[in-house]
């Protein structure tokens, strides 16, 4: 089963390799890992999408949240949350087959670049569904380069990781 976690640390050195070592030695593996500083500078969100039965997720976040430097964790219920990542497209191009790969860029409001004589560059956002079907009409037009940044993930509502620091042992809504 797919799961989405985000740990809250303190943004200092070392924490990362602490966070992503646990999920090494409970054999994980990480489909997706997203680091960056949050809207205060002491901390940094680490966002982890990776496979793995319920039950030892549930002991993982448990050893996750006993690291000196972890603040807070937050498993993510997909109808609770909103994940998204960015991809960098290259294609080949040319005049003949430009204006249709354009329009299918519009199709999936990807958005141009870096035009050049003979290749284009697209940015999308959006979840892995929609990544992977817009590179899928894209390949008979000849994908050069992509580059994927790790997914994040942002539960809705008034909810934030930093309530998660209030109450130890509350790990989100979707927990057993």
């Amino acid at each position: 089963m797919k799961h989405a976690l985000s740990v809250l640390v303190n943004n200092q050195p070392g924490v990362l390799l602490r966070v992503v070592g646990m999920f090494s030695r409970r054999s994980f593996n990480i489909d997706s890992l997203s680091v960056g500083i949050t809207q205060s500078p002491e901390y940094s969100r680490i966002t982890i999408f990776f496979s793995g039965e319920t039950h030892i997720v549930d002991q993982l976040i448990k050893q996750l949240s006993k690291i000196p430097d972890v603040a807070a964790v937050q498993l993510h219920n997909p109808e609770d949350a909103v994940y998204r990542g960015m991809t960098l497209i290259k294609i080949k191009s040319s005049e003949s087959n430009r204006l249709d790969i354009l329009k299918i860029a519009e199709l999936f409001r990807a958005r141009v670049v870096d035009v050049q004589a003979t290749t284009l560059i697209f940015e999308i956002t959006g979840q892995d569904e929609k990544v992977v079907a817009f590179t899928r009409l894209l390949e008979p037009y000849g994908i050069l380069e992509i580059i994927r940044t790790g997914q994040i993930a942002l539960e809705r509502g008034e909810q934030t990781i930093t309530s998660y620091k209030e109450k130890p042992g509350f790990y989100g809504k979707n927990m057993l």
